[in-house]
């Protein structure tokens, strides 16, 4: 079969890549044509546009982008109409998708969503839409099914998180070698994960580096985007105390003694790998006085919104500043803090479910594909 993905986005690429092996597993003839990232690439299939042409962050700058992404969605549905696919799969970014999802269906080309928009967090009338227009969802967040099912009566498919499997699938490094490769010392380290796009990643990191020289006793090591260049991050690798890492993350996570993160996916993945966090997030000053106003949700991060309680520290806009930021940091280090902390993460564990999100995505639509 013909399978066409959309995933604008580094998380995306990610899972997008994951379910790419899951479909070629089971259909080892499968063409598909996508877009994506890095990791898609690497699978097989053929890209279409790189999800760093793709992302933008925040209300203004997608308003200043405008033109590229009306841009984009017209020459995504010219590709779409001449591939001709069986399937048409979204990965979550719903302003593109939810566009392209509407256009489709029209069309009567089959849609299968798979990581649901967080309408649940901002834009739930995008309900309507997702009813109209897409014909199959995968949800990987356990509250999202009562959220679809009870609340709104659209049937769903809870298949787990996806990050479990990426996680699980790794290749272990020891810790010995991951030192020496990447040419850092024996203190213990704080990892920096500042984001994927340059508008946060600049922001991020001013911040999150002010408290370098508080933690001599740690070395502070930045995880670098696959979306970015190197040279991008070079004006900030002048702290002696501070090395930079690219396209490793995990690895760097799971060598990390605590961490520093701004809101998103990686939230979850550092909690998934058992490391403390404190979870950072400053927008524009514009960007956050209307996500203010439209938000409806509690907290900012997938392990908080999962737990419903405060399990990790959430520094949003002016509250995160150099003289909190140290405060928190230092409490995660505190042997008591931690062992309370890793409790939290094995309960989040067991409520995210067990393994195996991309195969059954992957059998559920192509059971569901036109024979």
């Amino acid at each position: 079969m013909k399978y066409y993905i959309i995933a604008g986005e580094a998380s995306g690429d990610l899972h997008g890549a994951n379910l790419m092996k899951a479909l070629y597993e089971k259909e080892p003839n499968a063409e598909i044509r996508f877009w994506g990232g890095d990791l898609m690439q690497n699978v097989g299939g053929t890209m279409v546009k790189h999800y760093r042409e793709l992302a933008f962050m925040g209300f203004l700058e997608v308003i200043l982008n405008l033109k590229k992404i009306l841009s984009n969605i017209k020459i995504c549905k010219k590709d779409i109409e001449a591939f001709q696919p069986d399937v048409l799969i979204f990965i979550d970014y719903p302003g593109f998708n939810m566009r392209i999802a509407r256009w489709a269906k029209e069309r009567n080309i089959p849609t299968h969503y798979y990581i649901s928009p967080q309408i649940w967090a901002w834009k739930e009338n995008r309900i309507k839409a997702i009813k109209r227009d897409v014909d199959f969802m995968y949800v990987i967040l356990p509250f999202e099914k009562d959220f679809y099912e009870k609340k709104h009566n659209f049937p769903v498919h809870f298949v787990g998180h996806p990050l479990i499997d990426a996680i699980a699938s790794r290749t272990e490094i020891s810790d010995v070698k991951f030192r020496e490769d990447n040419e850092l010392d024996d203190k213990p380290i704080i990892a920096l994960l500042p984001g994927s796009r340059k508008q946060e990643i600049a922001k991020m990191l001013s911040i999150m580096l002010s408290v370098v020289n508080d933690f001599p006793h740690y070395q502070f090591v930045i995880a670098g985007a696959p979306s970015q260049d190197y040279e991008f991050y070079q004006t900030f690798l002048n702290k002696e105390n501070v090395k930079f890492m690219a396209n490793k993350t995990y690895d760097l996570l799971s060598h990390s003694h605590a961490a520093l993160v701004t809101s998103g996916t990686a939230t979850l993945e550092t909690a998934l790998f058992n490391v403390p966090e404190v979870v950072c997030y400053k927008g524009s000053w514009v960007s956050y006085q209307i996500a203010k106003r439209i938000l409806t949700l509690k907290y900012i991060s997938l392990v908080n919104l999962i737990m419903d309680k405060e399990v990790v520290k959430e520094l949003i806009q002016e509250e995160l500043n150099t003289k909190n930021l140290k405060k928190e940091l230092n409490k995660i280090l505190n042997t008591d803090a931690r062992a309370q902390l890793l409790k939290e993460y094995a309960q989040l564990k067991q409520n995210l479910g067990g393994e195996g999100a991309s195969k059954k995505t992957a059998a559920l639509i192509i059971n569901a594909a036109p024979k």
